[in-house]
């Protein structure tokens, strides 16, 4: 398969409702997609970078600048996907753009041979459970009023974000509201320190799933510590940037599960890696989520019906953010979204969804 060049292409979705965690609140996203055309198919990649340097040090406008700069002309001359891993390992970090160029020709390499996304990472299952991410609220009622309408919708596992001053209450408000049946966790985003375990270890008393990447993402002894603290078992995210740094997390005994975000470690072929390295240490993983569009979304789909995705991730309808998706929108049944089957993705932008939401264009010939 010869590369004849990339396109990279901004595209403004507005969110159906302003999303908040503890470093920021989206409205919009705005998503860099990335094209490959090649001389046998075309292929779909979405880069998950926010627009600032808040959840990661990479911002889209950056992503754009190195693919443009250093990544498309290194990685001119390969031939797969395998290739781009390879070629683009010697550049130091950019894991989201490094992921969106090789996640566009590993699809572009799936669609010229007939082979489907779950196929190619080792998929097991027909469909995956929804778990849905509830973000700040403004009042416990606004937040009891949201996670009852997610319940209603069928989704089988709820996370709230929490922050300082947003945790034990929002909790117990929706523990006492809904019950003990109702899968449970949170997502601090590194918004506590060590010195906060006092007050973390009162989520025990809620019977959560897990608390996830409560500490600093560099503070992986921290999280070892946290984890002797506590009866919640400690989920790392922000930390897990590589197998390599996974298997270091579980062998400190920083971490019993791993939310796999494959732009946060570099594509999906890493991803594959971490939860093969996780089923042999006996560690659950699941799917987590970057508010992508219905491009993103089929990828991810794809990688949580392998077998170690034994969790829930964040995998939930595209009505959960977008009113307008730009493919065919992901519905969910009975809690569960199907796993697309069709070659490479399974699914590429509607032309007329796509031009109606695109930013701006750019074509980059290798």
């Amino acid at each position: 398969m010869k590369i004849e060049g990339f396109e990279l292409r901004r595209v403004g979705l507005p969110l159906v409702s302003p999303f908040r965690t503890s470093f920021s609140t989206q409205t919009e996203r705005d998503i860099l997609l990335v094209k490959v055309v090649t001389d046998e198919a075309e292929g779909w990649g979405e880069c998950v970078t926010l627009g600032d340097p808040l959840y990661s040090p990479e911002y889209t406008d950056g992503a754009a600048d190195i693919m443009k700069r250093y990544f498309i002309s290194a990685i001119s001359g390969v031939r797969d996907a395998i290739g781009v891993g390879q070629a683009l390992h010697p550049f130091k970090g950019h894991p989201m753009a490094k992921a969106a160029l090789e996640t566009a020709v590993l699809d572009a390499e799936l669609r010229a041979s007939g082979r489907s996304f779950g196929r190619e990472l080792g998929s097991v299952k027909d469909r995956v459970p929804c778990g849905v991410s509830v973000g700040i609220m403004d009042s416990i009622p606004e937040l009891l009023d949201a996670v009852g309408g997610y319940i209603d919708e069928g989704y089988v596992r709820i996370k709230l974000k929490i922050e300082p001053g947003w945790d034990i209450e929002p909790v117990r408000a929706v523990r006492e509201r809904f019950g003990d049946d109702v899968q449970l966790q949170v997502d601090a985003n590194t918004a506590y320190t060590l010195a906060d375990a006092r007050h973390l270890a009162k989520l025990d008393d809620f019977d959560l799933l897990l608390i996830e990447q409560p500490l600093e993402e560099e503070d992986i002894v921290g999280h070892a510590d946290l984890a002797k603290m506590m009866k919640t078992p400690i989920c790392l995210d922000e930390s897990i940037t590589s197998a390599q740094t996974a298997a270091a997390a579980i062998r400190l005994g920083a971490t019993s599960v791993i939310n796999i975000k494959p732009g946060r470690v570099g594509g999906y072929l890493e991803a594959r890696r971490i939860h093969d390295l996780a089923v042999a240490a006996g560690v659950p993983v699941w799917c987590g989520g970057m508010l992508e569009s219905g491009i993103g979304r089929a990828a991810n789909i794809a990688l949580a019906s392998l077998p170690g995705f034994t969790l829930p991730g964040d995998v939930s309808s595209s009505s959960r953010f977008y009113e307008t998706d730009i493919t065919e929108p992901w519905v969910m049944e009975d809690g569960h979204l199907t796993v697309p089957t069709g070659p490479g993705l399974g699914v590429a932008p509607i032309p007329e969804l796509l031009e109606a939401f695109t930013t701006s264009v750019e074509w980059v010939a290798v």
